[in-house]
């Protein structure tokens, strides 16, 4: 029978309750967006079951065209944006890995000086009006194409490659585009989720640079929808005029509630895709690689 260890047993304790500290919000939110809006007082910060359970508050927030519309466009802009961050993150790691190339040490002298120093916001603007990125989902998409940091932990994860697989590869006649194509990219797939993930919640939850270039409300993502209703109380767009018109009785619609549907509806993505994300963790990076 095995003896219990302290340690662990607090270690587990404190990493139980720190979790909690993470769902029991997220629950409470989800009970308080499936209440009947007219239980909606009844509920409580530490609430985690509804009080009488309804969908009309889900019913209405995506009958509102601008909540659909957000949705979508916070799909496509994470979606394009994750998919050329790691195109060109791990075509960047690759190159820079290579110990021929020329002028090696100058460019990751420049790239820690880009990490180290970034634009200020002004100079990123003129720069995005320049280029007429104004108003457009590309300047969300484009806006750090290429993460510095990110592109520092690819290159460590390429140089754990062995020297021998690559050689075995240019020996049968394969290019560089051949090699990083079929070798370094199936070999780093628990690399490129992690840094996928960590691209993903970054396009996801970024709202600040929508408000400065996007001005037409039918190219906002949802965050920026969210913090229109959660934080500037924007009800009337929370719910939709039409619908304020058309519902049986607009007291006893709880705005509380709907807002608590608003936030789980912005992060019930994020909560399907981590599973998927998750299950390359684990993996080796040179599973079924070269044997020393």
């Amino acid at each position: 029978m095995k003896t219990l260890k302290w340690p662990v047993v607090i270690l587990y304790t404190g990493l139980f309750l720190v979790t909690l500290t993470m769902i029991v919000p997220i629950l409470n939110l989800l009970a308080l967006s499936l209440t009947a809006p007219e239980n909606a007082h009844k509920m409580t910060g530490l609430s985690l079951f509804p009080k009488g359970f309804s969908l009309v508050n889900y019913e209405i927030l995506l009958s509102n065209p601008l909540i659909v519309k957000s949705l979508f466009n916070s799909l496509l802009i994470t979606a394009a944006g994750t998919l050329l961050n790691l195109l060109l993150t791990a075509l960047s790691a690759y190159v820079l890995t290579r110990k021929r190339l020329i002028g090696r040490r100058l460019f990751m002298v420049l790239l820690i000086v880009i990490m180290v120093f970034e634009p200020g916001l002004i100079p990123e603007y003129l720069v995005v009006k320049d280029l007429g990125l104004l108003d457009s989902y590309f300047s969300l998409i484009l806006y750090k194409a290429i993460n510095v940091y990110y592109l520092f932990i690819m290159m460590r994860f390429f140089e754990d490659v062995p020297e021998s697989i690559l050689e075995a590869a240019r020996m049968d006649g394969a290019g560089h585009l051949n090699i990083f194509f079929r070798i370094m990219l199936p070999l780093s797939k628990p690399a490129l989720a992690t840094l996928g993930l960590f691209y993903a919640v970054f396009h996801w939850n970024e709202f600040f640079r929508a408000s400065i270039y996007l001005t037409d409300p039918g190219k906002w993502p949802l965050q920026l929808v969210l913090r229109q209703f959660v934080v500037e109380r924007d009800n009337a767009s929370l719910v939709g005029v039409q619908t304020l018109l058309e519902y049986k009785s607009v007291a006893s619609l709880d705005f509380a509630s709907l807002q608590a549907g608003t936030i789980i509806i912005a992060i019930v993505p994020l909560l399907i895709m981590y599973p998927f994300i998750l299950k390359f963790y684990a993996k080796g990076a040179l599973e079924g690689g070269v044997k020393d």
